[in-house]
């Protein structure tokens, strides 16, 4: 294990390998922060946005796109935004993200509080059309899909389990949900991503490890990692080896933070696996 970018993040989330420009984009969601990380340069380049920020990812002609507490805005590459869908509601926030094989988004939410099952996940076409896909949702997290696209995957932390569904990449229609594994503690599942034999890699939020699950739900690899919170994981680098995990030092106590001192930093892990390469939005 290596650190990739060694900071203070209150709650680092959201890796995604940028295949346009070799880089990596994450976010610090309470501190409103997008992050762009060349892995070459050692540079982390900081992005201060206007609340808070769930999820950034990359757009196919340059620039981001992000999932914020009030909606979806198309960050231009000059430094200019734009909402996209705007949908405030007073207590949630925009949360995990993810984009589907032919260019949508995927855009999750979450209540600041805890205990409510009133959030959603939203499909988010390029154009800005938008319908929400799941609602009824407590904490919307880990969003991938399989290698061929006929497989979304999703979290719902306080469920415990990853659910799957068949998905449709013509129409963006994702059907038949069903578990496709429990995810026992300790800790919960956060953030997800797929590897190129399809199988689901989870981040465990209290839990120090990445697990990685088969497409049958079977467990079949953990990652002990030096923090108490991972959160995400995405496979990036030059041949999509290397593991990326963001953490996060929220709710850590000053005793469990001195035991922690890479609490909130990017970490990698070398040749863990082989990813696949993540579809730019396309709008």
């Amino acid at each position: 294990m290596d650190v990739a970018v060694r900071v203070e993040a209150v709650l680092g989330e959201g890796p995604t390998w940028d295949v346009l420009t070799g880089t990596l984009v994450w976010v610090d969601i309470l501190s409103s922060e997008a992050h762009r990380y060349d892995p070459v340069t050692g540079k982390d380049e900081v992005l201060a946005l206007p609340q808070h920020v769930g999820a950034v990812k990359p757009r196919a002609g340059g620039g981001l796109v992000a999932n914020l507490r009030d909606g979806v805005a198309l960050l231009e590459r000059d430094g200019s935004r734009r909402w996209l869908v705007y949908w405030g509601r007073d207590g949630y926030r925009g949360n995990d993200a993810g984009i589907d094989p032919a260019g949508r988004l995927w855009a999750g939410t979450t209540a600041y509080g805890t205990g409510s099952a009133a959030g959603w996940l939203a499909c988010v076409e390029p154009s800005g059309a938008a319908r929400v896909a799941l609602d009824d949702v407590q904490v919307s997290n880990g969003i991938g899909w399989s290698p061929d696209g006929t497989r979304l995957y999703f979290i719902d932390s306080p469920t415990n389990r990853v659910d799957v569904f068949d998905y449709d990449v013509a129409t963006g229609d994702a059907v038949n949900r069903r578990p496709l594994c429990a995810v026992a503690g300790p800790g919960s599942p956060d953030g997800l991503c797929v590897d190129a034999d399809g199988c689901v890699w989870v981040a465990l939020w209290d839990g120090s490890a990445i697990r990685r699950y088969t497409p049958t739900g079977d467990l079949d690899r953990e990652i002990q990692a030096p923090v108490s919170r991972p959160t995400a994981c995405c496979f990036g680098g030059p041949d999509l080896t290397d593991l990326y995990v963001t953490t996060a030092r929220r709710g850590l106590t000053e005793a469990q933070l001195s035991e922690q001192p890479l609490a909130g930093s990017v970490l990698v892990f070398p040749g863990a696996g082989t990813g696949h390469p993540t579809t730019a939005f396309a709008g």
